[in-house]
């Protein structure tokens, strides 16, 4: 008859850790951005990489992903913090100013679109880590 009683809290408690731990992550995704930069012409490739890199960031809705041109004299001062002058991808992480590079992965993955989401979720999982 006692442990009939003390189900009910223990599995209060579980849920009380469990959606503590997802407001946590979500806390943490809503600090990362990704910012592709491009040239005023786009390539293909370019254009591919926008697509594969948005298709991957289904499966974090809180991240945000922009475009910056980097032709574009507005853009000069954040062109010139990541060091991007032309095509680029970046994880940015808001709170830390922390810069991850992923634009020799996307480049070298922008044909293989399972390839490309695979590397991207494995580096942004590694980046919502540090």
């Amino acid at each position: 008859m006692r442990n009939f009683f003390l189900i009910p809290i223990f599995a209060t408690l579980m849920l009380l850790f469990v959606s503590n731990d997802g407001n946590a992550q979500a806390k943490k995704a809503s600090t990362i951005q990704v910012i592709q930069f491009h040239s005023e012409h786009r390539c293909m490739t370019c254009n591919k990489i926008e697509e594969l890199a948005r298709v991957a960031l289904k499966k974090y809705p809180a991240i945000p992903f922009s475009l910056v041109n980097a032709d574009d004299k507005k853009n000069e001062k954040q062109c010139t913090q990541f060091q991007a002058y032309g095509s680029s991808l970046f994880l940015y992480n808001t709170k830390t100013k922390k810069i991850k590079n992923l634009t020799e992965m996307a480049f070298m993955n922008a044909g293989d679109q399972d390839k490309f989401i695979k590397e991207f979720n494995k580096n942004l999982d590694t980046f919502l880590k540090s």
